[in-house]
């Protein structure tokens, strides 16, 4: 018998039942067979087999090829304000068993999908809060959710204001505008978006209006502690620095000299600016690292870091990609020569780790370097990877000596 729900019905393929069974979170446009009369657009639908069988309860997006995004598959549930709460607080109390309460002071506080807030990211740095709205349900929902997002936190801390960063052209897919800018319905409108946070005992500078993403990567966090251990009395190199976070832990895990070099002359401003609140000595180059590292002579380095952006954001140029990788790890293992240490990193899911594996055996090859495995690493506990969505796992870090 088909349970009888106050939503608009959606029904689905077989292939979209199978995916929605599997604990996947989303629909394709091609995946729904039949479609209410009328939808209200960032609304929410239950979602059917074809045999009548609920499957779930989504956020309807009418223009995105992403149509359907799950957020409960309990027919029991009412989505009112208690629903949100139970599920921010699930979200926080997750981070407050996995960190420490010094690294929750820069931390992933939702990451989408991954805490059932699809298109939803949301990032504390230090009294402050970032968040980025990617979906047009989570745009309805906003008002509801902020205060209360807000309230659960500063029960623990201090929330001075949330910081909008919806300046991405993704939010076009979704029928959404660019903005950004203080948000001030039922929270406090904050002051500063220039302001120091710590992490691992580093001192940063960040610009939330202005900074890439919501400001910082706090998905490196325990990657760069990882690289500040292992850069204690060596020469490090850190391309594609940004603000300087890799070579800022290399210099006080006790690195003898550390250079960091970026294309962006903005970024190794914040950088040197990074250094000095550090009390640190390291030199910062304005230059294409891949030119860079054409210029070093061998053995110039002990260790070298690649975390560069993501080279491909669509599998259509993965190909492309993968030539990159390829060639920016062969010059740096060229520049390292044998006993060197290479970090190297990719944020691009669609690049998976079997893939990311294989172009650094090719790169190694190129060259006739062996390659052996010092630690294997993922993005940060904050950043949560669920098994049954290969997109939640993106980010992959290997540290690897040559020999």
């Amino acid at each position: 018998m088909k349970i009888q729900r106050n939503y608009p019905a959606f029904t689905v393929t077989k292939k979209g039942q199978r995916w929605l069974e599997g604990a996947h979170p989303w629909l394709y446009e091609d995946e729904i067979v039949q479609s209410p009369e009328e939808m209200e657009n960032g609304g929410l639908a239950d979602i059917f087999s074809q045999e009548g069988k609920y499957l779930g309860t989504g956020l309807y997006s009418e223009k995105s090829k992403i149509r359907l995004r799950l957020i409960s598959s309990n027919a029991n549930d009412t989505f009112d304000d208690a629903f949100w709460e139970r599920r921010v607080r699930y979200a926080w109390e997750y981070r407050k068993s996995v960190m420490s309460a010094e690294d929750l002071n820069c931390c992933r506080v939702i990451f989408g999908e991954a805490d059932q807030f699809p298109g939803l990211t949301v990032d504390r740095y230090s009294d402050y809060l970032v968040a980025q709205t990617m979906s047009y349900g989570m745009e309805r929902l906003k008002s509801r959710l902020f205060p209360i997002i807000y309230r659960v936190l500063n029960e623990d801390t201090t929330i001075k204001g949330i910081y909008e960063r919806n300046d991405d052209a993704l939010r076009a897919l979704e029928g959404l505008e660019e903005n950004k800018g203080w948000y001030i319905e039922g929270v406090p409108k904050g002051e500063d978006t220039s302001f120091t946070i710590e992490e691992n005992g580093v001192k940063y500078m960040i610009d939330i209006e202005n900074g890439q993403k919501t400001g910082f990567y706090p998905d490196q966090k325990y990657n760069r502690l990882s690289v500040g251990k292992i850069a204690r009395g060596k020469n490090v190199l850190d391309c594609f620095t940004h603000t300087g976070s890799f070579a800022l832990n290399a210099a006080l895990g006790g690195a003898k000299k550390v250079t960091g070099v970026d294309i962006s002359a903005s970024a190794i401003k914040l950088a040197r600016e990074n250094a000095k609140l550090n009390g640190v000595e390291a030199d910062f180059v304005v230059q294409d690292a891949f030119d860079y590292l054409d210029t070093v002579t061998k053995g110039q380095y002990d260790l070298i870091i690649l975390d560069p952006p993501a080279f491909t954001k669509s599998r259509k140029t993965i190909k492309n990609a993968y030539r990159g990788y390829r060639d920016i790890n062969h010059k740096a293992m060229k520049a390292l020569g044998r006993g060197g240490y290479l970090a190297s990193c990719s944020c691009s899911h669609f690049m998976s780790s079997a893939m990311f594996e294989d172009m650094l055996k090719e790169a190694a090859k190129m060259g006739n370097f062996r390659l052996r495995s010092v630690e294997t690493r993922q993005q940060a506990c904050d950043h949560p990877i669920l098994w049954n969505v290969p997109e939640t796992n993106y980010l992959k870090f290997y540290i690897l000596q040559v020999v």
